[in-house]
C-alpha cells in the first residue's frame, strides 16, 4: 500500500466548522481603493460620477462622462502591523504592487431626444487585497493543549487510535469526513501527546493534558493573500440636462489564502511536554454577484445630489484546509500529516447586507468642487447559508447579535490650477460589531494630484488608513488573540485616454 502523503489527498468533510463570522466580514468589506483619482479624494463621488470607481458608489456616473474613456490604475500596498500580546508588541510590515483598476466607458450622444446620452462602461477593480501579516509573540496562561482538549472532550478514544494496518494520514482524513472536524482535532491531539485518554478504553470520552505550566510563550505567526475582485457591467443614461440613472451588473471573484504558524515552549521543567508547534492553511475560492441601482440630480449649476442603492451579494464559496503538527511526545510518523493533506470541505454560500448610499456635491464651475456621501450597512442581516445547517444557524445567531450598522463617511475635495488639480478627501467607518472593541473604527485620509493633457489625464495618490483589529489565533476551541492596529498605505497612479 502506497503512503498517501505523496500527493494531495481530498476529502469532503461531513461537518464544516471553517465558516464562521470572519468569513461574512472579510466579503463583506470592500476597501475604498479603484482610480487614483477616486483614492484621492475619498471614494466621495456618489454625486458626481465621472470617474470608473465612482461606478461602484452610484451606477449612474457612467453618463457623466463627456467622451469615451478607457483607463488603468496601479498602487503599491505598503502594511504595517503592530500586533500586542501578553504584554509584548511586535512589528511586521508588507508590501505588494498590484494591478487594482481597469475600466472603459462608451458614450453614445443623442440631439433629437429628451435622452441626451447613454453610456455603456465596465470597470475592474480589486475590491479587497488580502496580502497582509502579522507576527504576535508573548506569555500567556491559556496554552494550545486547551485547544485540543476543548475538541476531545465527549470523544471516544477509540476512532482516535489509528488502527491495524492504517497509515496515519489516512486515519487523519477518515476521521475527517466521517465524524467532523471537532473529532480531527482531537485526533490530532492525541497522536501528538498533547492529550492523554484517563482511561485506556475505547469508550473512553475524558482527557487530560500532558503539559503542565503556569503560563508559557506563545510564538504566532499569519500570512494572508488573495483577493476580492468586482467586475462590473453598467448602463446609463442622462435625461435632459439635470437627471442622470444608472445600473450595474457586478460580479465578484474571491481568492483567499491564510497560512498560520505557532510555536509554544516555556512549560514547567517537570512537564513531559516541552515544546508544541501547530500550523494550519485555509484556501478559499468562489465567486458572487450583486446588482447596483442609482441616480444623480443636479439641483443648479451648482449643487448636485446623488442615491444608491447596492443589492446583497451572494456568494458561492469552497474551503480546503491542511495541517501539521509536531511535539516532544508525537508519534514517529506524525510529519506524514502536512500541508499535502487536504480536507475539503462541502459548498457554502454567504449573502452579505444590502447597502445604502446618499451624496451631496458642490461643484465650483471650473475651479473645483466638494463632495460628501454618507452610506449605511446593517451588518446583522449577513448570513452564511443553507440557514438549515445547524452549525449555520447557530453561527447567523450569533451574528445577528454582535454585528450592528456600519456607517460610512466620505469627503473629498478638488482644487484645479489650469490643467493641474489638488485633491484630499477623508473616510471613516464605523466598527461592524456593536462591541467596537473587537473591530474598531477606520479612519482614513487621503491626497493627491492630477495632470490634464487634454486627451488623457495622469493622477497620483496616497492614500492611509488606520484600524484596530482583535486578530483571534484559531477560529475555536480557545480565544487567544492578538491585537492588531492596522496601518495601510496606499500609492497609487492611473493613466486615462479619451477617444
Amino acid at each position: 500500500m502506497k503512503r498517501i502523503s505523496t500527493f494531495i489527498m481530498v476529502l469532503a468533510c461531513a461537518f464544516a466548522s471553517a465558516q464562521t463570522i470572519d468569513d461574512v466580514l472579510r466579503y463583506s468589506t470592500e476597501n475604498m481603493q479603484g482610480t487614483a483619482r477616486f483614492q484621492a479624494m475619498g471614494g466621495a463621488f456618489g454625486a458626481l460620477g465621472g470617474d470608473f470607481s465612482a461606478l461602484n458608489v452610484n451606477p449612474a456616473g457612467s453618463a457623466v462622462f463627456n467622451f469615451s474613456e478607457i483607463g488603468v490604475t496601479g498602487s503599491n500596498y505598503h502594511r504595517n502591523n503592530d500586533a500586542t500580546f501578553g504584554n509584548s508588541i511586535s512589528n511586521n510590515t508588507d508590501n505588494s504592487l498590484e494591478l487594482n483598476q481597469v475600466g472603459g466607458v462608451f458614450v453614445f450622444k443623442s440631439n433629437n431626444s429628451p435622452w441626451k446620452k447613454i453610456a455603456l462602461a465596465f470597470n475592474y477593480d480589486m475590491v479587497q487585497n488580502f496580502d497582509n501579516e502579522f507576527y504576535a509573540r508573548g506569555n500567556t496562561q491559556v496554552g494550545i493543549d486547551n485547544y485540543f482538549l476543548n475538541f476531545a472532550q465527549g470523544q471516544e478514544l477509540g476512532p482516535l487510535r489509528v488502527q491495524q494496518g492504517e497509515y496515519i494520514e489516512e486515519a487523519y482524513l477518515d476521521i475527517g469526513s466521517s465524524l467532523g472536524y471537532a473529532a480531527q482535532q482531537a485526533f490530532l491531539g492525541f497522536q501528538a501527546g498533547i492529550i492523554e485518554p484517563t482511561a485506556d478504553d475505547d469508550a473512553n470520552t475524558s482527557y487530560f493534558s500532558n503539559a503542565e505550566y503556569g503560563s508559557v510563550n506563545q510564538q504566532y505567526l499569519q500570512n494572508t493573500s488573495g483577493y476580492n475582485s468586482k467586475f462590473t457591467l453598467n448602463f446609463a443614461s442622462q435625461y435632459q440636462d439635470d437627471l442622470y440613472i444608472g445600473a450595474n451588473l457586478n460580479f465578484h471573484n474571491v481568492v483567499y489564502d491564510r497560512i498560520t504558524y505557532l510555536d509554544e515552549d516555556g512549560y514547567d521543567q517537570a512537564s513531559p511536554i516541552q515544546f508544541t508547534s501547530f500550523d494550519n492553511l485555509l484556501h478559499t475560492e468562489g465567486y458572487g454577484f450583486s446588482f447596483s441601482l442609482g441616480a444623480i440630480a443636479k439641483l443648479n449649476e451648482s449643487i448636485r445630489v446623488g442615491g444608491s442603492y447596492q443589492s446583497p451579494t451572494w456568494y458561492t464559496l469552497t474551503d480546503d484546509t491542511s495541517q501539521r503538527i509536531n511535539s516532544t511526545l508525537a508519534v514517529s510518523d506524525i510529519d506524514y500529516i502536512n500541508f499535502g493533506i487536504v480536507n475539503l470541505y462541502d459548498e457554502y454560500r454567504i449573502k452579505t447586507p444590502e447597502k445604502f448610499t446618499g451624496s451631496l456635491a458642490m461643484v465650483f464651475g471650473q475651479d473645483g468642487l466638494i463632495s460628501f456621501d454618507y452610506s449605511y450597512q446593517d451588518m446583522s442581516k449577513a448570513e452564511l447559508r443553507p440557514t438549515s445547517d445547524p452549525n449555520f444557524s447557530s453561527e447567523n445567531a450569533y451574528i445577528s447579535n454582535v454585528l450592528g450598522a456600519v456607517n460610512s463617511y466620505r469627503v473629498g475635495g478638488e482644487y484645479r490650477i489650469d490643467e493641474v488639480s489638488l485633491r484630499a478627501g477623508y473616510r471613516f467607518e464605523s466598527s461592524p460589531y456593536e462591541n467596537g472593541d473587537l473591530v474598531g473604527d477606520l479612519n482614513g485620509f487621503s491626497a493627491g494630484i492630477g495632470h490634464n493633457f487634454g486627451g488623457s489625464r495622469l493622477d497620483l495618490a496616497f492614500s492611509r488608513t488606520e484600524q484596530d483589529v482583535n486578530s483571534y489565533f484559531f477560529d475555536a476551541g480557545i480565544d487567544n488573540a492578538a491585537m492588531v492596529n492596522q496601518i495601510n498605505t496606499n500609492i497609487s497612479l492611473g493613466y486615462s485616454v479619451k477617444f
